[in-house]
């Protein structure tokens, strides 16, 4: 079934492991005591803690009814008898709590009482003075078949056992003393069982609310936290899906008992642990082709989107394991670290780790270049030169080689006829004669013509 809305949460109780809880849901204030007896006797040197939200410096102390103490510190040793409260802002004023001075106290354990427990009380004299003669009384009444001693234990307690104790007994003297009346409440044991402890998102969960020697109990409720997040239609058991990691937490339930001084019982917390197996497993930097050059240094940051720690990280160079962790550094690189990388990771889950997840990122193909790039440019600079000389001295030598085919057609063709003669011997001579010429020549030779 889908994960129900939260409802308003529980009465108020003060049961172990959880913090007690107003009709309305907002965290009450509560003085915790040490030595964890109630009531607290001077003579222990009681240190009282107020617990509750807000900070510690906005806490206020009273004694007897009246302001007591600076403001601010969430804990004060006790030096006088009386009425203790403290004032927490953000949950508003705690019970009250009596030290006692008295000549004869009867004391029981300050923790809740549940059905099923044991619980020894005890009965002290006034600065832990001998008592003797002691006997122990429920609502006035004696108790029967005790032995002498100061200490009174009931097992198993149920339902039936609470109400107000007290002791009478002889403090150092023949003088009968009798203690102040203490109010002892029993609650009904609830029993959170779950399905499991450990599981994976998307499972389901089933939770069952049972009361101890499976005496009956009604009205069930579920919490997480102090959240309400269901109720059955029938019997005390509830199933929750799908599950997300943010369902993790400590769950309990809350009934209804039909006996007893209070008629609501809540159950201890139980922790249930949401795994996420790991996915999307990446490569930093980016792109899948890498290209470096010989020498360099290259850092790889393996990591992923979810997963539930702890997550181990795993490196595959060429499908060959190099390395482990979630860093890849490659120092003063060559050729050899070319080819394909990529990581693995790996998450064990469930209650015995016997559940193995593993997300593979996309491979990266790293390409190294030998040499510095000033030396590869250079290369590349002298081949292109290289290619240019070769394509010249092909076009030089295909004109020559024209130019020397054409040269043996013209030696094969026949001699052309030789031009007509001149008349003119002179202008004969002249033409085919060369020497260097003066323009008064060319004056003399018109002249003669003339």
């Amino acid at each position: 079934m889908p994960w129900p809305h939260p409802a308003v949460p529980s009465p108020a109780l003060a049961l172990p492991g959880w913090c007690p809880l107003s009709p309305a849901g907002a965290r009450t204030t509560q003085l915790l005591m040490e030595p964890p007896w109630r009531p607290p006797v001077l003579w222990d040197q009681v240190t009282l803690t107020c617990q509750g939200s807000g900070t510690a410096g906005d806490i206020t102390w009273y004694k007897d009814g009246q302001r007591w103490g600076q403001k601010g510190g969430d804990h004060v040793t006790v030096t006088e008898s009386g009425t203790y409260t403290c004032d927490r802002p953000g949950s508003g004023h705690s019970p009250p709590v009596t030290v006692s001075n008295d000549y004869l106290v009867l004391q029981v354990p300050a923790r809740a009482q549940l059905e099923g427990d044991t619980v020894t009380l005890r009965c002290r004299g006034w600065q832990n003075r001998t008592v003797t003669r002691v006997s122990f009384y429920r609502e006035r009444e004696k108790l029967r078949g005790l032995r002498d001693g100061t200490e009174l234990s009931l097992s198993p307690l149920q339902l039936s056992h609470s109400g107000n104790y007290s002791c009478k007994g002889l403090v150092g003297s023949w003088v009968l003393h009798e203690s102040a009346p203490v109010t002892m409440t029993v609650y009904a044991r609830l029993e959170l069982q779950v399905s499991a402890r450990e599981l994976l998102e998307g499972d389901t969960v089933t939770l069952r609310c049972l009361r101890w020697q499976n005496n009956p109990v009604t009205g069930v409720r579920f919490y997480h936290g102090d959240k309400e997040v269901g109720r059955p239609l029938n019997g005390a058991e509830l199933s929750l899906s799908p599950l997300q990691q943010k369902h993790s937490g400590r769950y309990s339930c809350l009934g209804r008992v039909d006996s007893g001084v209070s008629p609501w019982a809540k159950s201890a917390p139980v922790t249930v642990t949401v795994h996420v197996p790991v996915a999307n497993a990446t490569i930093i930097p980016g792109p899948l082709t890498h290209q470096v050059h010989a020498g360099d240094n290259v850092t790889l940051r393996c990591s992923v989107q979810v997963g539930s720690a702890p997550v181990t990280f795993t490196w595959l160079h060429n499908g060959q394991e190099v390395a482990q962790g979630p860093l890849l550094e490659l120092r003063d690189i060559d050729v050899g670290h070319s080819g394909t990388y990529q990581c693995v990771a790996t998450n064990q889950l469930g209650q015995d780790g016997h559940r193995v997840f593993r997300a593979f990122s996309p491979e990266l193909a790293l390409e190294v270049t030998p040499g510095s790039p000033w030396v590869t440019v250079a290369v590349g600079v002298g081949g292109a030169l290289l290619f240019l000389l070769l394509l010249v001295g092909v076009i030089v030598a295909w004109h020559w080689w024209h130019h020397l085919d054409a040269r043996r057609h013209q030696e094969r063709a026949p001699p052309e006829p030789l031009a007509p003669l001149v008349e003119d011997p002179q202008a004969t001579y002249m033409e085919l004669q060369w020497q260097p010429w003066e323009p008064r020549d060319i004056y003399d030779n018109l002249h003669q013509k003339l």
